[in-house]
């Protein structure tokens, strides 16, 4: 099995999108697959466990919905399998902090924000994605958090923007 452990399923590129179901209640699957999809991320990078593991804990713990469920596995599976480039862009636009030395929320929070905005295929709008990536930092992070990622989000969209995968 690849490292990603299956993460996958549909085992492509493209963002999950919405059928024909009630926007609002995607909004919210969204974004409890974000929280999900950032303390997966967590524990994947701190104590390296098979991502695909993880997803599955997270899903049978705390299922966001079908439409949530996909997304969350889009986000794992495309932060792990684009980590090196994610973190090629990240050290651009934050050239004082390397990657290890980053805050681990702080890191993932951008991999899975710079990954939303710059695939080809997602759904969401940018401006979205960094309000999202924020509210995670206000959540989840230090009290430089909000602003460290926000920086760094405005300043590499124009680059990011549907242009890296």
């Amino acid at each position: 099995m690849s490292a990603e452990n299956n993460i996958n399923k549909n085992n492509t590129e493209k963002s999950p999108t919405p059928s024909d179901g009630d926007h609002n209640q995607v909004i919210r699957q969204r974004r409890q697959a974000r929280r999900q999809a950032l303390q997966a991320l967590f524990e994947v990078d701190i104590v390296k466990h098979l991502p695909g593991v993880v997803v599955d804990e997270h899903l049978a713990q705390h299922p966001p919905g079908e439409h949530g469920a996909e997304f969350l596995r889009w986000l794992v599976s495309g932060v792990v399998r684009h980590k090196v480039r994610l973190d090629e862009i990240i050290q651009k636009y934050a050239p004082d902090w390397p990657i290890d030395q980053l805050a681990i929320i702080d890191r993932n929070i951008l991999r899975m924000a710079l990954f939303e905005i710059g695939c080809h295929d997602a759904a969401t709008p940018p401006k979205v994605v960094i309000n999202e990536a924020v509210e995670l930092a206000k959540m989840f992070g230090g009290d430089s958090s909000p602003r460290f990622v926000n920086g760094v989000l405005g300043s590499a969209l124009d680059e990011v923007f549907r242009k890296l995968l």
